[in-house]
């Protein structure tokens, strides 16, 4: 049996979720949140955001608690707790948690992505000393340190910029020969001093005692290996190349996409009735705030159509 019962059932707290809360209950649904990490999702270990319209420029963590507030203001109550599986019923879903389980009739899965490894040897030994994926998180610990971000993207190249308010020294590792990033992102690389861009490298392997102490590369072009030693602990490698949509708990219920995203229509619903998901779990050819929550208010709108229910102006 389920602990409680609901109209609709979110999982996940980051901005697709909030944003489905928000419109839920505007919509007068029962409406629960369910969370197992921060609230916010990864937006709340951004430092800077200056793209979400209206907002010249917060932190994520800043918006994250704005945008709960605001749902907690329209009355959506949240759970801390770890999803471990969906079940399909007659009524609608189960979901049963570390806690406890809860029942709805429609669901919202607004899980997110998880940071993807870049595969080189030592990654997962040296994760989370001398490895890392948040710059946020742990940029103050290599404060006048060496630094290495591996990526090209819009994202690695943000974080590399955030990273030389710490770091003696950023380099960007771009596999490819160019990077792929907004036109002033791409200027504030050419113009910080500490800062500088290796293309057509990649890491293939980090080593060290207990903390990092090498850098192995590889000429992409060439196939020329090298290596750079540091004082131990005096390095950093910064991971940013992509995400994995989180998508463990939807096996059978859900069509996924070559990437592993979900597949939805416009609508943000899935082949399973009441089944609707939104942000970067779903495949989308923009993963930005403003579409995670663009995506939570299409799904809880859905879901209230679905519902029987009808959204206030």
């Amino acid at each position: 049996m389920a602990d409680a019962r609901h109209d609709l059932v979110i999982i996940g707290a980051g901005p697709a979720g909030l944003s489905a809360s928000i419109y839920a209950r505007r919509a007068l649904l029962d409406t629960l949140v369910i969370e197992q990490g921060a609230f916010g999702g990864q937006i709340s270990l951004t430092a800077t955001i200056d793209n979400y319209p209206g907002v010249e420029e917060t932190s994520g963590a800043e918006l994250s608690q704005r945008m709960q507030g605001q749902a907690e203001g329209f009355g959506a109550q949240f759970a801390y707790d770890s999803v471990e599986a969906i079940e399909r019923t007659d009524g609608g879903f189960v979901v049963r948690c570390t806690d406890a389980s809860y029942e709805s009739t429609a669901l919202v899965m607004a899980s997110g992505a998880v940071p993807r490894h870049a595969g080189f040897d030592g990654e997962e030994r040296f994760a989370g000393h001398g490895v890392s994926y948040c710059a946020t998180c742990d940029g103050m610990f290599y404060r006048g340190k060496r630094v290495f971000v591996v990526g090209g993207g819009n994202t690695a190249c943000e974080e590399a910029l955030f990273l030389t308010r710490f770091a003696s020294h950023v380099t960007l590792v771009v596999r490819k020969d160019h990077v792929r990033a907004a036109p002033s992102v791409a200027r504030e690389l050419e113009e910080n001093e500490k800062l500088d861009v290796r293309y057509l490298t990649s890491i293939v392997s980090v080593d060290g005692d207990v903390a990092l102490s090498s850098v192995a590369f590889r000429d992409n072009a060439t196939g020329e290996t090298s290596v750079e030693t540091f004082d131990e602990g005096g390095v950093g490698v910064f991971v940013f190349v992509g995400n994995i949509p989180s998508t463990q708990l939807l096996a059978g219920l859900v069509e996924l996409a070559p990437d592993g995203s979900v597949i939805t229509d416009e609508a943000m619903a899935t082949k399973t009735p009441g089944l609707f998901c939104a942000g970067d779990v779903r495949s989308k050819p923009l993963r930005q705030v403003v579409t995670a929550a663009a995506d939570g208010a299409i799904a809880a709108v859905s879901a209230s159509t679905y519902l029987g229910k009808a959204v206030e102006s």
